[in-house]
This record gives structure tokens, sequence and C-alpha cells, in this order.
């Protein structure tokens, strides 16, 4: 595959939209305090583990079906359908006390997570294609991610002054209601073309359709190429989603240990802390995002540097937990920060590599299963974080679950087979 060395699109009023879903999409005000909120609830590492593994388990189960929906009934709907189930899960999670009550929360949000992941990657690629401009996937994805990242930065800026004036964590949920409403009415105006191809509007058409997309799944995971480079993307990212939370309790304890804020209380000096942090991190990230064009190109293919960065990233991963055991705080939060940038570096390269192997009618339902298999992996080392820590620090398991998936780094380390058409013609046999 040959990548254009200079982004050519042209930035007109859709790519804005899909700049403004993103950042949005990304003013998740909860996001830099859910781990901090849950402990302030008196909960366990391993009961939020299990909240965490609850949400990833769900959406893996749902995010296939979800796929097929998309692609056959219309990518729009689809959208519409998940944040009205993210809204209602905020609302949930705003007025629960209990851990039960946050399990049934988990499980709406879940089904806002599955019928969003995917559709809308697959709706940028189906505008790509009809504008001609496929070749620029990583620019173009890059720079749409890069607002997703810049609304996270603004997103934890406005969380800490919620937390700061408010007094309450809780809160938190009832604000991210607000963009979340104005991000369906945005569903609302995108293009009837962006739904695809594979509408239906009968039943027979419909269950056709189902058969049709799920055909062509199957056949296309018959090729073990394209399983192995959906594995390559979704290990660290399933490693990232899980651990990108335990930065907050080590920017707590790091906020509590500094002569910093002294006059405020423990909570209002973590908020202050927390959120200036996120926003930093964010800042970086979304850089990082709109940088991973340049950085691909550096490379012969993106196999390269999708290889290099998951290997290094797992072991950064890796020293976070030392330098934590060791009360060196500070190092530890750099290097917190740079498991963010490689994640968000390897996103849109990882995206194009692994959107370059499937049909363009079933890529939804692509996306999807490459993101089922991110949840899998998710809710494992969500898990094992959750028990390692309540045994032995969050220290030990900041060092524990990357060692276990560099250990598994022979089964989605990615290497040249020869061409995909000849994969292919291998797994018809």
């Amino acid at each position: 595959m040959v990548h254009n060395r200079e982004p050519t699109f042209e930035k007109n009023l859709q790519y804005y939209k899909f700049c403004l879903y993103g950042f949005l999409k990304n003013l998740r005000f909860f996001d830099p305090f859910l781990i901090l909120f849950f402990l302030e609830k008196g909960m366990s590492y391993l009961q939020i583990g299990t909240l965490y593994a609850i949400r990833e388990i769900v959406r893996n189960i749902l995010e296939i079906p979800a796929g097929i929906l998309a692609d056959a009934l219309g990518r729009r709907k689809t959208m519409i359908t998940s944040f009205s189930f993210y809204i209602i899960s905020f609302l949930i999670f705003y007025f629960s006390e209990t851990y039960w009550m946050f399990v049934v929360a988990m499980l709406v949000f879940s089904f806002g997570d599955a019928f969003r992941t995917g559709t809308h990657k697959a709706m940028i690629f189906e505008y790509l294609k009809i504008k001609g401009w496929q070749d620029q996937k990583v620019y173009y994805y890059g720079g749409t991610r890069s607002c997703s990242q810049l609304g996270s930065a603004i997103s934890s800026l406005l969380a800490a002054g919620i937390v700061f004036y408010r007094g309450s964590y809780q809160s938190i949920f009832l604000f991210t209601v607000i963009p979340y409403v104005l991000d369906l009415l945005l569903m609302m105006s995108y293009p009837k073309a962006l739904d695809g191809s594979t509408r239906a509007i009968s039943r027979k058409e419909i269950k056709g359709t189902f058969k049709k997309v799920i055909g062509e799944f199957i056949y296309s995971f018959k090729t073990p190429r394209i399983l192995q480079s959906i594995s390559n993307l979704s290990v660290f990212s399933g490693f990232h989603k899980a651990v990108k939370d335990y930065l907050q309790p080590v920017l707590q304890t790091f906020a509590l240990s500094t002569p910093f804020f002294l006059g405020l209380q423990g909570r209002e000096r973590s908020a202050l802390l927390v959120g200036i942090m996120y926003f930093i991190i964010y800042l970086m990230t979304s850089y990082s995002s709109r940088r991973s064009g340049y950085i691909a190109n550096r490379f012969n293919n993106l196999r390269n540097p999708l290889n290099i960065t998951i290997l290094s990233g797992l072991i950064i991963g890796m020293l976070t937990g030392v330098f934590y055991q060791i009360e060196i705080f500070w190092l530890s939060i750099i290097l917190f920060v740079l498991v963010y940038l490689v994640e968000n570096a390897r996103k849109p390269m990882g995206i194009s590599y692994v959107s370059d192997l499937f049909e363009q009618n079933i890529l939804a339902t692509a996306l999807s299963a490459e993101s089922q298999i991110k949840s899998f992996y998710a809710a494992i080392f969500a898990l094992l974080l959750g028990f390692f820590a309540d045994q032995w620090g969050v220290g030990y398991a900041l060092m524990i679950v990357p060692g276990i998936a560099l250990m598994l780094s022979p089964l989605f380390y990615l290497k040249e087979k020869g061409s995909l058409n000849n994969d292919r013609k291998r797994s018809k046999n």
C-alpha cells in the first residue's frame, strides 16, 4: 500500500462535522475521575475491574450484531440510537449509590458503545471512498481523531472546574449529558450517502442483507493475516483502555504528597492536578494523532511502526509500575503520558492498516470486530489489574499486566507473509 507523502484532501463542511463529532463525543467529564469516583463510593479495585469488564464483555457480545445492523439498516440511525443509550446511562450514574445500580449503568453504557464503535469510522471511510480520497486514510482519520483528543483536553479542565466548585464527582455525569445531546443532533445532519450501500427496506431484504454481510465477514476472517493484524491493533488498545484510568490514583497520590495548594482540601487539590494533567496529556495526544501520518511515512510500510510501537508501549507500561512502586511518582506520570502518546500515534495507522484488508461494504462490521477483540483484552486486563492492585498494590499491578501482554507478543507481531490475495486463496482451500 502506498500513502501520499502530504495530505491532499479538502477540509470541507463534512470534515469539520466529523471533527465536531469527535470533539463533542470526548467531552466526557467523568473520564479523568472515574476510578476516583468509584473509590469514593467504597469499591475495591477488583469491584472496579468487574465494572470495567462488564462494560467490555457486554460490548464484546453486542458489537458484531451492532456493526452488521449499521451496515444493513443505516449508520446514522445506529449512531442516534447509540447516543440515546449514552444519555440514559449518564443519568443512571448520576442517581446511583450502590454497586448493582452501577452495574445497570455500565450495561446501558455498553449498549451505547456497541452501536457507536466502528460505525462512525465506517462513515468516514465511506465518505473518503465517495470523494476518491482512500489513500488519505491516515491523514484524514488522524486529523479527526486529533479533534477528539482536543475535546478530551478541554473536557478535563471543565471537569476539574465542576469537581472543584460542586465538591462532588457525581455531578460530572449530569453535565456530560449536554454535549451528548448536541452530538445526537449533529448525527441527524449527516448526509444520507454515509449510511452505506447495503440498506434494506423490507423484511426479506433485511434478512438477505444480514446473511450477505455475515457471510462476507466469516469469509474475510478465514485469513490468518487479517486476524493477526486485528490482534496487533487490539492488544495494545485493550491494554491502554484498561490501564489508562490508573493514572488517576497515581496523580492523586502525587497531589497529596506535594506541598502545592496546601490551603485546599484533598479532593480539591486532586481535582486541580488531575484536570491540569489530563489537559496537557490530551493536547499532546491530539498532536500525536495529527502527526501519525508523517510518522507512518518514515517507514516503507505500516507493519514496522505498528510492531515497534506495540512492544515499546508495553515496556513503558511496565516501567510506570516500577517507578510508582519506588515512589518516584513524577516519572511514573511521565511514562503514563508516553503510553497515551503511543496509543494515539498508532491508532490511525492501525485503523488504516486493518481497513485496507476488508471489503468496503462490510467495513463497519470489520471495524466492530477489531473493537470486539479490543474489548476482550480490555476486560481481561481490567480484571487482572483490579485483582493484583487489591493483592499487592497499584505499582505491582502496573508491572505484571503489561508483562503478561509482552509474553503474548508472538501472537500479534506482524510478519510479512506475501500478498493478502495469496492468503485468501489459501483460506479457500
